[in-house]
């Protein structure tokens, strides 16, 4: 494929953030087989030879097709400058190109365009000293004019088909932001405000409602509930007390507490996901495309047929004859056609994705989907909203009705930020349900919260008070609270007794089954992938139809279960949180929910700007049809050469038909109109 420079570069940044001792991968060269370019460079050498070919089409005789060129005493050799300036110049790229091919022993699109520029520059200079020095007759022809060209259209085809932009650094850059760049230490008795890139092992941080964590750490004092779904894509709030586990870049959600730091550097979880994301990019295989193997093959025809032409005419007619012959049969077989007729196709099909709400980032990925036999999907804000929603409220005590347990909660519940809390007090709202005043009202750590209403004390606690406090409860009851609607369950009690309980789910999209269906049906194996308790993802998995699921994961859990499935064949990971950017670096096609987490949008090859499963359908629909598009302009560009290197050759000069040149040039223009066409006839 023509974007052989275009693979994503691993050119890393040393990211001056805390703690994060990221190592610089900055190199020249190809990933995979593919040549690394940048942009800018790639403009500059378009334009720079661009205006070079226009002297060169004035000054040489084969430009006008029929004898009309610009002639004067000093042509030839402003010809032979402005050649080598555009050899040297404009032909670097695929000269480096080339030698990574050669030596990974694998000869394709950069090694053919290297042979023909080669061939036909120093080919020219022999034909200048020949004609203007030596006066040799009949005179020599001279190719700038294909030299030129093919520099001009083959550099154009890199420009247009260079979509990826070092995706594995911009998800670095996104992690490192996490982090906040202040933390409150206790130094001596006071309160300090330091740079977290100062943080050592055994500081004691203090962190307030609504700050980011700035680093890994054991709480000492204080409660909380913390956001860890950017980090490890858990849906819920998670509570924490004395003694538990906070990772930074969480969130701070509704209490102070104190931490000691435990872990700084490599060690911490942040740094561990970047090394991730920046391995598994490094890693990431990239076969050799299509249009690569078809130039493979050209090059090694056009040698063959170079070698076989020289050594049969030179029998029949002498080394002046075979000569030109086997030089034509390597200038002919400059893949002009061939060069655009992948980058034509995948601007074009870029094109109709964004118009239908897919960025293609890396445009082997529409190769790559084609292939693809598992897709491992996240859960949260994939399949499902990633917002909760009061489903369920429920009295299990005849003293007190439905909405009398919700106005409990409310009441419990009123003054806390938790998205439970706020799921209910919407709920209430929107019933216009009223709520008694709570008193004394406090955090169980890890567990929920307590309060007094109207003199009877309530508590509003999940299912593991009941096994830390050794409660009775009916634990089918409990499962079958949660397969309703993926809910997360809190239950009422009053005197150690469950008297209600209410429950709030994280809806599943609406077309995410109508996605897994699909799936199925194409022979295609969903596997659901999620941070979240078993019962949850159980929940989720049965009613989308997923019979593979696994749960409580982090993310280089995730990431080996992607390495898992690429043994058995092409994979495709959806995710949206920070917890999957290893897993869509790592797999064959990542594809990004638009409205996930920048880091994730970063490591993806694909993101779904609607964030509806429905664009999954879509984006195979869209990779088969531009697959089709592809062969068909392969064949095209290819035909042109199978046909025109046979001919340059003299097989049919027997009988009077040998191709020149001049036709082989028209042949060529005739075979890049047609794959351009050909090209913009792709529709969704």
């Amino acid at each position: 494929m023509m974007d052989s420079a275009m693979q994503k570069p691993n050119d890393h940044m040393n990211h001056d953030m805390p703690n994060m001792n990221v190592t610089n991968n900055s190199h020249d060269g190809m990933s995979g087989h593919h040549m690394m370019m940048d942009m800018a460079d790639l403009n500059r050498r378009l334009w720079i030879s661009i205006i070079l070919t226009i002297p060169v089409v004035l000054l040489s005789p084969m430009a006008g097709m029929g004898g009309f060129n610009i002639h004067f005493s000093w042509s030839p050799l402003l010809l032979v400058i402005i050649g080598s300036i555009l050899y040297f110049y404009g032909g670097k790229p695929f000269f480096s190109g080339a030698k990574m091919e050669v030596q990974m022993k694998q000869p394709g699109m950069m090694s053919l365009i290297t042979l023909g520029i080669t061939v036909a520059y120093f080919y020219s200079m022999y034909s200048v000293i020949a004609n203007n020095i030596f006066h040799t007759t009949p005179m020599v022809d001279e190719f700038f004019w294909e030299l030129s060209t093919l520099i001009d259209i083959m550099l154009l085809g890199h420009i247009i088909e260079m979509k990826s932009v070092d995706s594995a650094g911009s998800a670095v850059d996104s992690l490192a932001k996490l982090l906040p760049s202040k933390a409150k230490v206790i130094r001596h008795g006071e309160l300090v405000e330091i740079d977290v890139a100062e943080l050592k092992i055994g500081d004691v941080v203090q962190v307030q409602a609504g700050e980011k964590i700035p680093a890994d750490g054991k709480l000492t004092t204080g409660s909380t509930t913390v956001n860890e779904s950017l980090v490890t894509g858990e849906s819920k709030l998670i509570s924490k007390g004395v003694n538990d586990e906070v990772i930074g870049g969480s969130i701070n959600n509704d209490g102070t507490f104190e931490f000691k730091v435990d872990k700084v550097g490599n060690d911490s979880y942040l740094n561990k996901v970047m090394n991730l994301v920046m391995n598994a990019s490094n890693d990431k295989s990239h076969t050799q495309t299509l249009a690569d193997k078809v130039a493979g093959y050209l090059f090694y025809a056009a040698l063959a047929g170079a070698i076989i032409g020289l050594v049969v005419w030179m029998g029949i007619s002498g080394v002046n004859v075979a000569l030109p012959i086997a030089v034509t049969v390597l200038i002919i077989a400059c893949p002009h056609a061939l060069g655009l007729a992948i980058p034509l196709v995948v601007s074009r099909s870029t094109a109709l994705a964004a118009k239908n709400g897919l960025l293609i980032r890396d445009s082997n990925a529409l190769e790559h989907t084609n292939k693809v036999k598992f897709v491992l999907m996240d859960k949260t804000g994939t399949l499902t909203e990633g917002n909760f929603k009061l489903n369920i409220y429920r009295s299990y005590d005849p003293k007190y009705s439905d909405d009398q347990i919700l106005s409990l909660a409310g009441s419990l519940e009123e003054t806390s930020s938790h998205p439970l809390a706020k799921g209910v007090m919407d709920a209430i709202s929107t019933k216009k349900i009223k709520i008694s005043e709570a008193t004394n009202v406090q955090q169980i750590p890890g567990f929920g919260v307590t309060g007094d209403v109207n003199g009877e004390q309530y508590q509003l606690v999940s299912v593991k008070y009941f096994e830390t406090h050794h409660i009775d409860f009916d634990e089918a009851k409990f499962e079958k609270l949660i397969a309703d609607k993926n809910n997360s369950i809190s239950f009422l009690l009053t005197d150690q007794r469950v008297i209600g309980a209410i429950g709030e789910g994280d809806e599943i999209k609406a077309n995410s089954k109508k996605m897994v269906t699909f799936l199925k049906q194409r022979g295609i194996q969903p596997v659901m992938l999620t941070g979240d308790n078993r019962a949850i993802a159980k929940s989720v998995a049965d009613q989308l139809g997923i019979q593979n699921y696994r749960f409580e994961l982090l993310p280089e859990d995730k990431q080996k279960i992607v390495a898992e499935y690429q043994q058995k064949g092409q994979t495709m990971f959806i995710g949206d949180g920070v917890n999957d950017a290893p897993s869509l670096s790592r797999a064959d096609v990542g594809v990004a929910i638009g409205a996930g987490t920048d880091v994730a949008i970063d490591s993806a090859d694909i993101v779904l700007v609607r964030s509806d499963p429905k664009n999954v359908i879509d984006l195979f629909g869209l990779a088969q049809k531009t697959a089709t598009k592809m062969k068909q302009n392969l064949w095209w560009g290819a035909g042109y050469n199978i046909v025109a290197i046979p001919l340059a050759a003299g097989i049919l000069a027997p009988v009077g038909i040998m191709l020149s040149p001049m036709v082989g040039a028209v042949l060529m223009s005739l075979s890049t109109v047609v794959v351009s066409v050909n090209a913009l006839t792709l529709k969704v």
